[in-house]
């Protein structure tokens, strides 16, 4: 999995301590060291072993980023970024905020599986190490990336011990793995003097390389050893002649797969090719809907993945699989080979084009964060749908999924549940743009903005003409440019975007249009212009029936009002918001985001403190539960700059403390808003001159620990559990 290392997150790891050593004595003499072997030898396993061990070393932790299911290399840097916990939520490129996050850390990235963009990845490296003293790289793949300062790291396969030593057995070597996997596939099995020969010829004939041996372990469920090893034999000898030792490795695992493949039935095949189109993990319902072509082969996918667990070509992680890189591939040569790929592909576009558009016309709905984490966990199948629909290459049309009343963000009009258009367009690139479109709300929550402006851009690049395509994709890209801070781009996409829907008559892009066009004009400080197209924006989205347009304009249209200085229309509005979303809503986006905005309102009313803080913590419970680093910012600094104002600068100095490294990793502190910026310096201010400069530093580096490692625990996977201290006597 992606994300921090936690410790000794390997239990079962076999041999290789002299490669251990060796590894960890160049890592602390390098800051570049790239694990170089063939496919299926123990790269990863070895680098993260070594890792976990060198852990101490590296106080802002160890972090590893799975390269396997990226296929877009500009999306490198954003990859990178995400498994960091930077959000892209200002102006700046990835690359810009991996660099400035980057340059005071003292941390490991591990880059595993790197073969296939070795130019980027050795730009990527050169960049942070130039910029990054503290920073070093362990770096996995069957080349190396060929870089100044780079040291390769080649790993063997396992030992094989002679068949004439038996005391030797299971002392790190490759058949302490087989017994170690056999033992879990088949109760009771053991290496013994008994069957010593047979193993250690298994191993031998499999070169010991670990993946072609675990492989060959579970089929021990339905052969006996010897069999095992005879069928083996015979499938070795066809290849080289009966010469032993003239196949090189990468030969014999291909072998191994090749014949683990044979074994599996015609279904099991038939599922191991067209698993081959899913990029990181994958569900059950998605195999279901992707790997059969007819609702009625659905029970046999199942049937079949059973199968492939059993034999180890499919790995179960909780309630969702994935399949190994080398295997993978394997499966995508057979798939192209079947004839049966672009029809494969079409029907993973369509599973999650299906799950983007519920997204987007049900934002608001009570399921939202349940929809949101499903996607979330599947983003790598997100990245590679978009890039096979807005791949530049001609194709046969997508078939689409049908839409509720989608008529949010100007969806394209649909007929017979397939995009129509009479441009010669694919329409699978009609798909790219609705699924990038539809994932407005997802961009905004995960805080992959930019990643969702380059899939817009990637959008308008297939849209060159002006039509209902490119207003839409224009719209959103606006949207998604007005929370980074580019507001001029912000403002020229959403005029042009206007234009272009009212010219074609989608009143749904044009309402939507409005509504960003709104937002972006109150980050601009243009009240006046705003406050001017607020009854008109409304109206147009209350006549599109765009329920989550209106609900998303309720807190940009509060916060208009409360930096206006209109204090008790933006208190209304926000109570107006919170009534349209009902008491017991499952929405938790724009909830939590209305509380904020009544907060700030709250907070500039004398009287209000008590009120101010019920809102703001209820708030932040909703912030906490959705991760959102920038939604805690807000509420935390609010809550400080309430404490400096209520007579508590120990709560001011410690929460103004933990905000730090949300906006560390979120991007400018409120949007660089003169206003709110103003209050936060007074509060600091007021805090550090009642508690004195030692005081006040103490309890804001208090603050600063507390969420880091908050943050850390949010990048294993875990979530963040805000405890804001009550009284501050144990940090004194």
């Amino acid at each position: 999995m992606a994300g921090r290392l936690p410790h000794h997150e390997i239990t079962d790891f076999v041999g290789r301590l002299d490669e251990l050593s060796r590894l960890t004595a160049m890592l602390s003499q390098s800051r570049l060291v790239t694990v170089v072997g063939p496919g299926g030898v123990g790269k990863t396993r070895l680098a993260r072993v070594t890792a976990a061990g060198a852990m101490d070393n590296y106080p802002d932790g160890v972090w590893i980023v799975e390269l396997s299911g990226l296929r877009d290399q500009a999306l490198l840097p954003n990859t990178v970024a995400s498994v960091l916990g930077l959000p892209e939520q200002d102006s700046r490129t990835a690359l810009g905020t991996l660099l400035e996050y980057l340059a005071e850390k003292r941390l490991l990235l591990i880059l595993d599986t790197c073969e296939h963009m070795l130019d980027p990845c050795a730009e990527l490296v050169q960049a942070i190490l130039g910029d990054a003293p503290g920073v070093a790289f362990l770096a996995t793949s069957r080349q190396p990336l060929d870089t100044p300062g780079e040291q390769n790291f080649a790993i063997q396969p396992l030992p094989v011990p002679d068949e004439d030593a038996p005391a030797e057995l299971g002392r790190g070597d490759a058949v302490e793995l087989l017994a170690l996997r056999a033992g879990a596939a088949v109760t009771g099995f053991t290496v013994n003097r008994d069957n010593a020969a047979s193993v250690i010829r298994l191993c031998r004939r499999l070169d010991g390389i670990p993946l072609a041996i675990e492989l060959a372990a579970v089929q021990l469920r339905a052969l006996e050893l010897d069999e095992l090893v005879q069928r083996l034999d015979r499938r070795f000898a066809v290849l080289t002649g009966g010469q032993p030792g003239a196949l090189e490795r990468h030969q014999t695992l291909r072998t191994a797969i090749e014949w683990s493949h044979e074994l599996c039935s015609v279904a099991e095949r038939r599922l191991w090719a067209r698993l081959s189109v899913f990029a990181g993990t994958f569900s059950l319902a998605a195999a279901e809907a992707v790997c059969a072509e007819v609702e009625i082969e659905q029970p046999e996918v199942v049937d079949a993945l059973i199968g492939l667990v059993d034999k180890s070509v499919v790995l179960q992680q909780g309630s969702r699989y994935r399949m190994l890189d080398t295997l993978r591939e394997f499966g995508a040569e057979r798939l192209a080979a079947s004839g049966e790929e672009e029809a494969c592909r079409a029907r993973h576009i369509e599973r999650y084009l299906a799950m983007a558009r519920y997204f987007g016309d049900h934002f608001t709905d009570d399921d939202q964060m349940e929809r949101y984490r499903e996607l979330r966990q599947t983003h790598a199948n997100l990245r590679a749908a978009l890039e096979y629909a807005l791949d530049d290459l001609v194709g046969s049309p997508v078939p689409a999924v049908s839409s509720g009343a989608s008529g949010m963000a100007g969806a394209p009009e649909r007929v017979g549940g397939a995009p129509q258009g009479g441009d010669g367009a694919p329409a699978r690139w009609r798909s790219g743009l609705d699924m990038a479109c539809s994932l407005y709300g997802y961009w905004q929550i995960s805080g992959l903005l930019s990643e969702g402006g380059y899939w817009l851009t990637k959008a308008l690049e297939r849209f060159a003409d002006d039509g209902r395509e490119r207003a839409r994709a224009l719209v959103n890209r606006g949207f998604l440019r007005s929370f980074q801070g580019e507001m001029a781009g912000a403002e020229a996409d959403l005029q042009t975007g206007i234009g272009l829907a009212v010219a074609a008559g989608d009143e749904a892009t044009t309402a939507r249009g409005y509504q960003h066009l709104h937002l972006v004009l109150t980050f601009l400080g243009r009240h006046e212009e705003a406050l001017a197209i607020t009854a008109e924006t409304r109206r147009r989205l209350r006549a599109c029936g765009d329920r989550p347009g209106e609900l998303m304009l309720m807190p940009q249209l509060g916060h208009l009002y409360q930096l206006a200085g209109q204090i008790d229309e933006s208190v209304a509005t926000c109570e107006e918001g919170l009534a349209m979303l009902g008491p017991d809503t499952g929405e938790q986006w724009l909830q939590s985001y209305l509380l904020v905005v009544e907060g700030f309102a709250l907070f500039q009313v004398p009287g209000r403190e008590a009120d101010c803080e019920t809102v703001v913590r209820k708030a932040l419970v909703g912030k906490t539960k959705l991760g959102d680093i920038i939604g805690m910012g807000y509420g935390l600094d609010v809550l400080g700059w309430l404490s400096a104002k209520t007579g508590v600068p120990e709560r001011t100095a410690w929460t103004l403390g933990a905000a730090d490294p949300l906006w560390e990793r979120g991007g400018l502190r409120f949007s660089g808003t003169e206003i709110m910026m103003d209050f936060h310096r007074e509060a600091a201010r007021a805090a550090a001159e009642a508690l004195g400069k030692e005081r006040y530093d103490a309890l804001h580096a208090a603050g600063v620990d507390y969420m880091k490692d908050q943050l850390n625990e949010l990048a294993r996977g875990g979530s963040v559990k805000l405890s804001i201290p009550l009284g501050f006597e144990r940090l004194r």
